[in-house]
């Protein structure tokens, strides 16, 4: 089981909590109550271009770690087709000058903006192509270390950004390019959207939160994305 922090909408830990030590207190308490070793830091929005809050989090995230060895660190971040963007990049910079020994960086292959309009799955493997050379120089990884350190989450079906749509044959492009490469893993936003929305919901480049605003068979990208 992995607990996720942060996340699109709420008060990020990191940005309400300035001292280190609390803070990992804070992250420990959480894990606990989960029953779990596995924490994601899901950072975006305002909190990626907060140098304070990004610094105050590289630190309790490394004191965790020393305090608990066995706790596995990921980061869940924004991207584009070009690659992370500077503050994605400074929030890893961190955290490795902090020491934190993260063993995945999960990419958000979605949101790209309303000029990108073409085939998502596409979009998705360049993302994934230019975040493993950042994480290559970022980390002093090697080609293949980089590529078992990336992880890839789509939004399925039809996303919130216009012309966006996310489709069966794009999870099974990007199933393929990650067992191709070994990646950590592929995933999706959200198991509850995988199933076709009720006559009448769907509404075109309108993202629904409880379907995908395709025709699809319920469960159909699960199956996609695991072959």
């Amino acid at each position: 089981m992995r607990v996720s922090f942060g996340g699109a909408s709420g008060k990020e830990l990191a940005t309400t909590c300035k001292n280190a030590s609390k803070l990992a207190d804070a992250y420990a308490t959480a894990l606990d109550a989960a029953g779990a070793t596995e924490a994601d830091f899901d950072i975006e929005g305002d909190p990626l271009g907060d140098s304070k809050s990004v610094a105050v989090r590289s630190k309790a995230i490394a004191l965790l770690q020393r305090q608990r060895p066995e706790v596995r660190v990921s980061f869940t971040l924004p991207v584009m087709p070009h690659g992370l963007n500077k503050d994605s990049r400074a929030v890893l910079k961190s955290a490795n000058d902090s020491d934190v020994q993260v063993s995945a960086v999960n990419i958000m292959t979605m949101n790209y903006g309303s000029s990108y309009d073409g085939d998502m799955g596409t979009y998705a493997i360049k993302a994934a192509k230019a975040t493993h050379g950042q994480l290559k120089k970022i980390f002093g990884l090697s080609s293949e270390d980089a590529w078992n350190g990336l992880a890839l989450t789509s939004m399925i079906g039809v996303n919130d950004v216009d012309n966006e749509t996310f489709t069966l044959p794009d999870a099974a492009q990007v199933r393929s390019f990650a067992e191709e490469k070994d990646i950590a893993w592929v995933s999706m936003w959200a198991a509850a959207r995988d199933r076709q929305c009720a006559r009448g919901k769907a509404k075109a480049n309108v993202a629904q939160t409880d379907c995908s605003g395709i025709k699809q068979r319920s469960g159909a990208f699960a199956e996609a994305f695991s072959g």
